[in-house]
């Protein structure tokens, strides 16, 4: 399953969608339902996707690892199989700055633009640092690269949690959108900055991100 840049899921009693088919207004609203899935539970799972940017594909789990679109993909950040080794070797010898590295999926799966920058700025890693420097010759995990898994795996889960509160607009970013603001890091001084990278922006501050 591959959300695009619109696709999303619904979760809901069975009956909550039944009664939604029969409101015209939002009737209107589910024209981008394309998947439905009744469960037995009594539970409803659609995926909706306005711009059909979404792919969907049904594998047998054994034949998973050599799917074409998962075969070369990296770990799940996470899993269990996400840590600084992990990291490491898919960092080792690249040439490439370290935020556009972690963009890359075959380093690991699912960290897109936002959280990219996120996780750097907590693991107080520059994002135009060469991301080999994250490891050894050997490809084995420097310090930092230790750091910087946890931070990944931190504004992941911390990005969860908060989608299920109210906080989660107003508190959802630490430096993301926020160029101009004072760094959040407790005695930097510093000032967001907005950069671009790879055709992406990148927001990190030059004072506490080395």
């Amino acid at each position: 399953m591959h959300l695009g840049m619109t696709g999303w899921f619904r979760v809901e009693t069975t009956a909550a969608a039944n009664q939604r088919g029969r409101d015209r207004d939002q009737a209107l609203e589910n024209r981008h339902d394309h998947v439905v899935f009744s469960m037995s539970s009594g539970v409803t799972v659609t995926f909706n996707d306005p711009r059909r940017f979404g792919m969907m594909d049904l594998v047998a789990g054994s034949h998973l690892p050599h799917h074409g679109s998962l075969a070369a993909i990296g770990p799940e950040p996470l899993s269990r199989e996400f840590d600084a080794r992990a990291l490491a070797m898919g960092l080792a010898k690249r040439k490439i700055s370290l935020k556009v590295a972690l963009l890359d999926q075959r380093v690991v799966a699912g960290i897109g633009n936002i959280y990219a920058s996120e996780a750097l700025h907590l693991a107080h890693l520059s994002p135009f640092r060469r991301a080999s420097t994250l490891a050894t010759k050997s490809g084995a995990p420097r310090p930092a690269c230790n750091g910087l898994v946890t931070a990944i795996k931190s504004v992941l889960r911390r990005a969860i949690s908060l989608k299920q509160t109210a906080r989660y607009d107003e508190s959802r970013f630490r430096v993301y959108d926020h160029d101009g603001e004072p760094c959040p890091t407790p005695g930097c001084g510093g000032r967001i900055l907005r950069a671009w990278q790879a055709g992406r922006s990148t927001f990190y501050c030059r004072v506490c991100q080395r």
